[in-house]
């Protein structure tokens, strides 16, 4: 959802901003004031490549600084800034950070959606026509993430059995090379950690003797007649008679006694360590023939001993592949064909369920288009069911949505018939019916009205107001009836001259009852303005 945008140097534009309600929305203005200027800038900070005719004449770079928020996190603010130079090069942030396009187009992109300029209509792209179906009902939804689930178990599964075919065909060298790495590791059979284990041990016991001398000697060093222990426990009498005298001497002797115990600890271990010292030469023949066995090992397959394990555990999978390989190929064929099964059961369930929500998905758009007054308009969704080999993640059923301007006319694809008013009018049909199912929080339509009047505009109207329940509404518009709905409404006007500007503007009050009069009549008559102040009342 939009909160704020400003606008510097972009066509006609000198600097703007517009701080949008998180309703419904409005910009009014003459023909030709640069009310899609406005647009262009949204464009910008969605991703869209732009190049240097979108740079006001004479400046030096056209920018659009942004801050928007999502419902679902309420704590996650974006804010995003692009930057487009008269010499063509971009430059965009995204929360303070330098960003590319693409991130934009990944960050900003899903949160706003366009409707009226054709590049930006998901309604024209079949593949969308899917994804909006599943998202108007839930059990088809439901439907929708069994069938994935499967479809990338039977990836897995058809991966599993190509990795077993592969290995069973590993040519003959790999296989000899194979098996006598296993042969070579398996007759010395390595546990982890039994290379330093022994490593550690070989080092201690080729040093016993100066071990030995050394901890003995350090143990009567500490603890012996006349030793440490012996000298700082006469310090500490020293201490404690001197006390009587100076008590400020008494936390030496404390600090002494402390220390007393961590010596005596140490003399402790230190005596066990000493007594824990016996190498017979058998056992250290023994273990410098095991290090040799292991060093061994890491010459050939090492490194270290972890490639030597991971050697070990590739060989085995190797011979093993190629050994079973009649057995560990049924294995993998028979785990593929049950989840092929899986997935044509979830594939049927799945069509099932869009066949029977596409009706009525249909005669919800429809009722809606009806409210629009468009002469008997509808929108048709089909389900056809695809052959398995055109099976994708997006499903197995191939979804359209085809348009009847009326009832005696043929259904026929929408980017071939309808207009690009109908269009807006049709995506304002689904987005009312979809509510707040509708990934995208702000919807900005421009041209919705094209062609519009009378009782027409009135239906338009309400329905916009009924999207803003469940959207975040943008609408440019010539119609007074939609105006009057606004929650926030902007003037777009230009300057006239040798170097005209665009500007924008909040209106409200006695201001906004003179656009709205404007609008009616093409200027403010004591007739338009009390027409206008009228339907303001009565929408107030």
């Amino acid at each position: 959802m939009i909160d704020e945008i400003h606008v510097r140097d972009i066509a006609l534009i000198r600097e703007a901003a517009l701080a949008p309600s998180p309703r419904l929305t409005v910009l009014t203005g003459e023909t030709g004031a640069g009310k899609t200027a406005l647009v262009s800038a949204c464009k910008l900070i969605m991703g869209a490549r732009a190049d240097s005719s979108v740079v006001r004449e004479g400046a030096a770079a056209a920018e659009v600084a942004g801050r928007l928020f999502s419902d679902a996190d309420p704590e996650g603010d974006i804010v995003v800034s692009r930057k487009v130079s008269a010499d063509g090069r971009s430059r965009a942030t995204l929360n303070g950070s330098m960003a590319s396009i693409s991130e934009l187009a990944r960050t900003v992109g899903p949160l706003i959606e366009l409707v009226g300029q054709h590049e930006y209509q998901a309604l024209l792209k079949a593949a969308e026509h899917g994804r909006i179906l599943d998202g108007w009902d839930d059990a088809t939804a439901a439907a929708a993430a069994d069938y994935r689930a499967a479809f990338e178990a039977v990836a897995d599964a058809q991966a599993a059995l190509d990795e077993v075919q592969a290995r069973a065909q590993a040519s003959s060298a790999q296989l000899d090379e194979a098996r006598f790495a296993l042969q070579q590791i398996e007759a010395a059979n390595p546990r982890p950690g039994e290379y330093d284990e022994v490593r550690d041990w070989l080092s201690r016991a080729e040093h016993a003797e100066v071990l030995a001398r050394n901890s003995h000697g350090a143990v009567e060093a500490l603890s012996g007649d006349g030793a440490a222990l012996d000298a700082l426990n006469a310090a500490i009498a020293l201490i404690d008679e001197a006390a009587r005298a100076d008590e400020g001497l008494a936390p030496y002797a404390q600090s002494l006694r402390e220390t007393c115990f961590v010596v005596e600890d140490i003399a402790r271990d230190m005596a066990g360590y000493c007594d824990d010292i016996d190498f017979d030469s058998a056992s250290l023949a023994q273990a410098q023939e095991r290090l040799g066995t292991l060093t061994g090992l890491v010459r050939s397959f090492g490194p270290t001993m972890d490639e030597v394990f991971a050697r070990w555990d590739e060989a085995s999978h190797l011979v093993s592949a190629v050994d079973d390989a009649d057995e560990r190929l049924a294995a993998a064929t028979a785990a593929l064909e049950a989840a092929e099964a899986a997935l044509a059961e979830a594939a049927r369930a799945y069509d099932d369920r869009r066949a029977a929500a596409a009706p009525a998905f249909s005669q919800a758009v429809g009722e809606v288009l009806a409210q629009l007054e468009m002469g008997g308009a509808e929108l048709i969704c089909t389900v056809e069911p695809l052959p398995r080999e055109r099976w994708g993640r997006g499903g197995s059923a191939d979804v359209s949505f085809a348009f009847k301007p009326g009832k005696a006319m043929q259904p026929r694809p929408l980017a071939r018939i309808a207009s690009g008013g109908e269009i807006s009018r049709v995506m304002l049909a689904i987005k009312v019916v979809l509510g707040a199912k509708d990934g995208t929080e702000t919807l900005i339509f421009d041209e919705v009205d094209a062609g519009v009047g009378g009782s027409t505009a009135n239906a338009l109207a309400a329905v916009l107001a009924r999207l803003s329940e469940s959207h975040q509404v943008i609408v440019i518009t010539h119609l007074a009836q939609v105006a009057v709905m606004a929650d926030t409404h902007y003037v777009v006007s230009k300057t006239t001259g040798d170097a005209p500007e665009t500007t924008l503007a909040p209106v409200a009050g006695d201001d906004r009852v003179a656009e709205i009069a404007r609008i009616l009549s093409g200027s403010a008559t004591a007739a338009s303005l009390a027409h206008a102040r009228e339907m303001l009342e009565a929408h107030a």
